[in-house]
């Protein structure tokens, strides 16, 4: 046989006329009502400089204290293709009245676009566990839909974050997963207007940033704006077990064509059934869905340790059955998802003496925390088989006059886990100090050593006054203004064992 002939046909695609460029310079001119200063085409975009990549669209916006402008030669040395800019420049670009103005722009048109290529458009808030939830959805629809979903990076869910990711978007994506986050009421209503999400996730409500709220109720109005911008018919995806439950589903059935709930209430539509602890750590979940998500029973395995996560997972696969995505591909997305980044990432480093095994394991939640975050990852330390728990705790921001009381109520998770070394960071912990009992009697005392450092310098003082031994677990967490990033960088310094699996915040 003529081996030509043996060949198959190419599959053709309904997007196959679709452009591989990000964006050409008249895609940007006409979004923005800007000019282009010639023909050339992107392939990313980027608000910081020391981001840009080969190929970027720089754009170079004017903040209260800098001016991007000031930075557009180090973008075009790092490989910019092109700028977005407000005056006249010796490089490539569109020019425009205001950048600020101008990304927003862009966002409005990569959102309009992916309508057109009828991608589901996917928002997702919540006090904890948003950055999480966006990176398992991501994964789930990635692998299902053979590399074409898109996600907001990092923690990108602001004002600038929130349009940067829409631009971002490809023009062939299938599925677009965006967080969206807030500290003050009115900003979500904003992001998600822009988002306009065809289904849209709240995590669970706890009192992230009470320091700008009357209380948590007000936190879970502010939350409940997500709904706000759900394109018609869209769906809403709450927590059956969270104590606003009902107003959750009172704003959301204002706008919502469907609501979806999820968790361990035995009227859950996404219903936790069973979870085990898995070989080789994490859980074995069986969940039932009921209602719009159809009667059918689930059961797949989720990398990351802790209950948390379990209720987490629910979320994450009762977002995908809503998006028509493929359950089997994010069950094993989901089986494989490592932690990420000061979030979860868990890190194998040599240690001496111990119990002879020569590592210890690091866990790294150094991005960020609040009361809800800060318990659950505190349990799942409890969950980890180690000769010694070491926890060093950052203070925890924006709590407002109930900072105290939020800070001391940490001591009754820490002794339930059986955290033996403590180490607090921040004059905020100082009342954590005080309820663990640093002055109380002896027996106390004999259980838990702790230490109250002022700042994270001081922190790894005394960590490294009795450095990590074998067998030890070390849970390091605070708000990210604390810095204890740096600690995880300094422990983590040519580790063995790479990044792992981990909880999250």
């Amino acid at each position: 046989m003529n081996a030509m002939r043996a060949l198959l046909p190419w599959p053709v695609e309904a997007d196959d006329d679709i452009g591989l460029a990000l964006w050409s310079a008249d895609e940007i001119a006409a979004a923005t009502g800007g000019t282009a200063s010639g023909t050339f085409e992107v392939s990313g975009c980027a608000t910081d400089s020391r981001e840009v990549q080969p190929g970027d669209l720089f754009i170079a916006l004017i903040g209260a204290e800098s001016d991007g402008h000031r930075f557009l030669e180090g973008a075009f040395a790092r490989g910019a293709a092109a700028a977005l800019v407000d005056r006249p420049v010796p490089w490539p670009h569109v020019l425009v009245e205001s950048t600020t103005q101008a990304l927003v722009d862009l966002g409005h048109a990569a959102r309009a676009r992916a309508d057109r290529a009828g991608a589901v458009i996917i928002g997702v808030t919540g006090s904890a566990g948003k950055t999480g939830v966006k990176e398992a959805l991501f994964a789930a629809l990635d692998r299902g839909s053979r590399g074409r979903a898109h996600r907001s990076v990092k923690s990108y869910n602001n004002h600038v974050g929130v349009p940067l990711s829409l631009a971002r978007t490809p023009p062939r994506t299938r599925f677009g997963v965006y967080e969206m986050g807030m500290n003050h009421a009115g900003e979500l209503a904003a992001l998600t207007r822009l988002v306009r999400p065809h289904i849209a996730i709240v995590t669970t409500i706890a009192p992230a940033h009470i320091g700008h709220f009357a209380g948590e109720e007000a936190i879970a109005q502010a939350k409940a704006e997500i709904f706000e911008g759900l394109e018609p018919g869209g769906t809403a995806i709450i927590p059956a077990d969270n104590p606003h439950f009902a107003l959750l589903r009172e704003a959301a059935a204002r706008h919502a064509g469907h609501v979806i709930s999820f968790g361990r209430s035995a009227s859950a539509d996404a219903r936790l059934l069973d979870a085990v602890p898995a070989p080789g750590g994490g859980t074995l979940v069986t969940a039932a869905f009921s209602g719009q998500l159809g009667a059918r029973k689930l059961c797949y395995t989720i990398a990351q340790p802790g209950a948390h996560w379990v209720d987490n997972s629910l979320a994450v696969m009762a977002a995908v059955a809503a998006a028509g995505g493929d359950l089997g591909s994010a069950g094993l997305a989901l089986a494989e998802m490592e932690g990420l980044a000061g979030r979860g990432a868990r890190h194998v480093v040599e240690a001496p003496a111990g119990d002879g095994s020569g590592k210890a394991l690091i866990i790294d939640e150094s991005y960020n925390a609040n009361p809800a975050s800060m318990r659950a990852t505190i349990a799942a330390l409890g969950e980890v088989p180690a000769r010694r728990r070491i926890a060093v705790l950052g203070a925890m921001k924006e709590l407002g006059e109930a900072s105290d009381g939020y800070h001391a109520g940490l001591a009754e998770p820490l002794l339930a886990a059986g955290v033996e070394r403590i180490i607090l960071v921040g004059p905020e912990m100082a009342v954590l100090a005080k309820a663990l009992g640093k002055s109380a009697g002896p027996a106390l005392a004999a259980q838990i050593e702790l230490d109250h450092a002022e700042t994270a310098a001081e922190a790894a003082e005394c960590l490294a006054a009795d450095a990590p031994q074998g067998g030890d677990a070390i849970l390091i967490k605070g708000s990210n203004s604390v810095g204890l990033g740096t600690l995880v960088r300094a422990l983590t310094a040519g580790a063995k064992g790479g990044a792992g699996k981990a909880g999250e915040n």
